[in-house]
């Protein structure tokens, strides 16, 4: 459509969602000057104009008499708006889905004679409610009934977001004044979940725009400004573990598993009651080996609940028999029930400082399938003949161990299993290993602490520890990369306060775990591979570099090269693993803790006439299943432990500590704290140059656990 204008004509033109009637004062080059009603005088386009009318006002009156006019002229509009019903427009025309010119929608609304001012009423009908028509200058066009749909529920959510945003805002100003605690009510619980979103999400959320005119209408600053809000009003701690959030992990199971998980357990209770374990029709036990005679012990941490691995040692006269006690979980939960795949969804048991997040319900972590000392329980054992390498050193046997190791087998034969080749690990030689479906009763659990404290006199303890350090030096001269860090344990105690210890993983009680584990999961990696099963094999590339030969390496150097190792890989081939110096390797464990272990566990099941065994699909989908949630469980440790090592070093400013350099970087050098084996940037001091590995004293500045913060200077 092509508008002629003329100085005088009488227009109207949309600005800030107002309709404005105006008279033209002059037309240059398709550009309009107007006096407005509201007394203003604008520049227009001609594009900018929803309607001309055929009227003029006579230029030659005064300013004054001009925008009484025009003011005149709009009020008559407005009035004739309200005889335009746009609904009944509707029903009549939408049918047909055509454009109607202005002359006929106008006819329709106002069949007497209708002038300009009863078009530009239409238009302005249609304006204040673009429900039911799109406007194209002169023609309109009606809206299907899906569209009018859409617009009315998109109408409906913008006032909820309005009401939101208005209420919300009032309501959190009053929460932001409060000094003491805010109880929420039933009504806040949406504003809640918005604000939650906003913080845990950011722009992600899909509530960010929302919560962020939320806090603006409350004249609060977005960021950080959320959390202690929120903690306020009582929905998180002021520790709360908000990678919890952010990642969605489960803290309790659903009703339905806990149900099932009753009802397997209460059915097992009922058979131990009627007569224990032994009171299970044959077939239960069926192919398995009593080991029961075995002096078996589980050595784990002081807070362990969930005990999955024991260890035996007996002296067979020339040589050793070794046992590696793994409990059989598979026994109790089937594949594809709903107690696994809650499992599967959770892929490992979380455990930090404030908080313990089991894989599977406690009746059977930390019940059916625990090795609890004095209970009879199913278990897959790795029983491993060792040669006498060596007369250990005369031990005295500890008093308090003295009921619990004393006890030996006679029979080195056992009936079930294959038997597999010597193996020279240099000193050690392991002349065979097979691995059994067995019955076990641990007789004794022991602590890391335990084990340190008489490892120097216990005989039983003694060999199993020369057993581990015979196997390390095994993997080191096959290029294991060896890396030796204290661990930070960071605990609370009766008063609540944070303390700290140094955990030395190369104590005699660790490193004899962490050893005979690792042999553990190699001679099933190799049982498994000897079987042709699929499985979840684990490898690793070579290092980027070797900084050391060994386990030679200084603090700095152990630091640095565990930056360089290669990623591990997951695949159902065995391949050579080079941190840990092995042809093969798998993780089968920690089955109550790792789907991973417990999936593997179950192929040797299979292997071993328990159970059908994983197709290579099931183990393709288990590996892509387990990617992301092992990638949340690693983050949300390490970051907790970050966290409440942060919140201890805020008790500690202005402290000195002991660092060592690591390297530069562009305005910094990055150095590791020694105390608590956390890196901290440090500002290039003027006239100081540092190498790395330089020993210096820092200086801890501030620190913001929930900021993740940590500013140090030269001390």
């Amino acid at each position: 459509m092509i508008l002629i204008m003329k100085p005088g004509n009488i227009i109207e033109y949309i600005d800030r969602q107002k309709i404005i009637c105006a008279v033209v004062m002059e037309v240059k080059n398709k550009r309009l000057r107007l006096l407005t009603e509201n007394d203003r005088e604008v520049k227009l386009s001609l594009s900018r104009i929803s309607h001309k009318s055929s009227t003029y006002i006579d230029l030659s009156l005064s300013r004054y008499n001009l925008v009484e006019s025009l003011k005149k002229t709009s009020n008559k509009r407005k009035d004739l708006v309200g005889s335009v019903n746009i609904r009944e427009l509707w029903d009549v025309l939408h049918a047909e889905q055509e454009w109607v010119d202005m002359a006929t929608m106008t006819c329709l609304c106002f069949p007497d004679n209708p002038d300009g001012d009863h078009e530009a009423a239409v238009v302005r009908a249609i304006f204040n409610d673009r429900l039911y028509f799109k406007f194209d200058h002169n023609r309109f066009f009606p809206n299907s009934e899906k569209r009018v749909e859409q617009i009315a529920a998109h109408r409906r959510e913008e006032a909820r977001r309005n009401r939101i945003i208005e209420e919300g805002g009032a309501w959190l100003k009053l929460v932001n004044r409060d000094k003491g605690y805010f109880s929420p009510d039933s009504l806040s619980l949406e504003y809640i979940e918005i604000l939650k979103s906003f913080y845990l999400f950011e722009k992600e959320s899909p509530y960010y725009a929302l919560g962020k005119a939320i806090l603006e209408k409350a004249g609060i600053r977005a960021g950080e400004a959320v959390f202690p809000l929120l903690v306020k009003l009582g929905v998180w701690d002021k520790n709360e573990n908000i990678e919890l959030h952010r990642y969605k992990i489960p803290i309790s199971f659903p009703a339905e598993v806990m149900k099932k998980a009753a009802e397997l357990a209460g059915s097992e209770l009922a058979r131990r009651e009627s007569g224990g374990v032994r009171a299970c029709p044959p077939s239960v036990w069926r192919g398995r080996v009593d080991l029961t005679m075995l002096p078996v012990i589980t050595i784990d941490g002081q807070s362990t609940t969930d005990f999955d691995d024991a260890l035996s040692i007996e002296e067979m006269g020339d040589h050793y028999r070794l046992g590696i006690h793994i409990s059989d979980v598979g026994h109790y939960i089937k594949k594809r029930n709903i107690i696994d795949e809650e499992a599967l969804v959770r892929g490992s048991s979380i455990y930090t400082l404030d908080r313990k997040i089991p894989m599977l319900p406690a009746c059977f972590a930390e019940d059916l399938c625990s090795l609890k000392a004095g209970e009879l329980r199913p278990a897959i054992s790795v029983m491993v003949k060792l040669s006498r390498f060596f007369e250990p050193q005369k031990r005295a046997h500890s008093p308090q161990l003295a009921a619990g190791l004393a006890s030996e087998s006679e029979n080195s034969k056992l009936p079930y299993g294959r038997r597999f080749p010597a193996t020279c690990c240099g000193e050690l030689q392991i002349i065979d290993f097979e691995i059994i479906p067995s019955l076990i009763r641990v007789k004794q659990q022991l602590t890391y602490y335990d084990v340190n404290m008489i490892a120097e006199d216990n005989r039983k303890i003694g060999i199993l520890y020369d057993i581990a350090k015979k196997f390390r030096e095994f993997r080191l001269g096959r290029g294991a990369v060896q890396i030796t860090l204290p661990e930070i344990n960071i605990r609370t105690n009766e008063a609540g306060e944070l303390t700290i210890s140094r955990i030395q993983r190369e104590s005699p009680g660790r490193m004899l775990v962490a050893e005979i584990m690792i042999m553990a999961n190699w001679l099933m990696a190799r049982f498994l591979a000897k079987h042709d099963a699929p499985a979840i094999f684990r490898s690793q590339p070579e290092p980027r570099a070797r900084l050391y030969k060994g386990n030679e390496g200084t603090l700095f150097q152990n630091w640095m090269q565990r930056k360089l190792l290669s990623r591990y890989v997951l695949s159902m081939e065995p391949e050579h693993h080079s941190g840990l110096g092995l042809e093969a390797y798998v993780t089968a464990t920690s089955p109550i803790r790792k789907y991973y272990d417990f999936a593997t566990q179950r192929q040797i099941r299979a292997i071993l006439g328990l159970e059908e065994p994983y197709s290579i699909e099931d183990i393709q989908r288990i590996i892509q299943l387990l990617e992301q949630p092992m990638n949340c469980v690693l983050k949300i440790q390490n970051s907790r432990h970050r966290y409440w090592l942060l919140k201890y070093l805020e008790t500690r400013i202005n402290q000195k500590e002991e660092a060592v350099v690591l390297f530069k970087r562009k305005d910094s050098y990055l150095a590791l704290m020694k105390e608590y084996m956390i890196e901290c940037e440090l500002p290039v001091s003027s006239g100081i140059d540092l190498k790395p590995e330089d020993l210096i004293q820092v200086r801890i500045q501030h620190v913001n656990a929930r900021k993740d913060v940590l500013s140090v200077y030269m001390g």
